[in-house]
C-alpha cells in the first residue's frame, strides 16, 4: 500500500457516453494502483468495480440533469486488505430508491446489484446533490475466489450473502443454473 492513500477525480457532462469513459477510468485507476503502487487487485474486484461504476453512473446520469463527478481511493492501512471506495456526486439531493427484489421486473435492478456486491453503501445528501459511495474488496481470498467476504450480509437487507436471499432453512439461496442475467 503506498503511504498515501490512492485517489483519482473524474467530472463528466452526465450525457451517456461518460458511462463507459468513467468504466474506463476506474479500470485504468485500479491497473495503475497494482502497477505503480503494488495494491493486490484481483480480476474479480476489476469486474465489479466495473460493474459497480457502470450502474451508480448510469443511475447519476439517468435521474439528475447535468454534470456528475466521480471519485476514486484505494483505502486500507497496513493491517487491512486494501478496498476502493467508489463515490459519485450527482445534481439532486432525492436519495436512490432501493425497490424490493422483483425477478420479473425487467430492468431497475442496478441499485440491487450494487447492493449484493459491495461492502458498504453510503448516501450523503448535499444542499446541491448529493454522494453515493460504496466500497469493494481488491483482494480474493484462498478459500471462497469470488471474495474474502463472499458470506458477508449484504449491505441492504442484511441477510447472508452473496445473493441476499435466504431459504426457510436459514441456508443462503443460490441462483439457478438455468437463471438469466437481469439487465437495465
Amino acid at each position: 500500500m503506498p503511504a498515501e492513500p490512492m485517489a483519482a477525480v473524474a467530472e463528466f457532462d452526465g450525457d451517456l457516453g461518460c458511462i463507459a469513459a468513467a468504466r474506463h477510468r476506474a479500470a485504468r485507476f485500479l491497473s495503475r494502483a497494482r502497477t505503480e503502487h503494488g495494491v493486490a487487485v484481483s480480476a474479480r474486484a476489476l469486474d465489479l468495480t466495473r460493474l459497480v461504476v457502470s450502474e451508480m453512473v448510469t443511475n447519476a446520469c439517468k435521474y439528475a440533469p447535468g454534470p456528475l463527478r466521480m471519485d476514486l481511493r484505494i483505502i486500507g492501512g497496513p493491517t487491512e486488505d486494501p478496498r476502493i471506495e467508489i463515490s459519485v456526486w450527482d445534481s439532486v439531493p432525492i436519495p436512490p430508491v432501493v425497490r424490493a427484489a422483483e425477478p420479473r421486473r425487467v430492468g431497475q435492478h442496478g441499485l440491487e446489484i450494487v447492493l449484493a456486491v459491495a461492502e458498504s453503501f453510503e448516501i450523503r445528501p448535499e444542499p446541491t446533490g448529493k454522494w453515493v459511495t460504496v466500497r469493494i474488496a481488491l483482494a480474493d481470498s484462498e478459500e471462497t475466489g469470488p471474495g474474502e467476504d463472499a458470506d458477508r450480509p449484504c449491505a441492504r437487507t442484511r441477510r447472508p450473502g452473496p445473493r441476499c436471499r435466504q431459504r426457510a432453512d436459514g441456508h443462503p439461496e443460490t441462483p439457478r443454473a438455468s437463471a438469466t442475467a437481469d439487465r437495465d
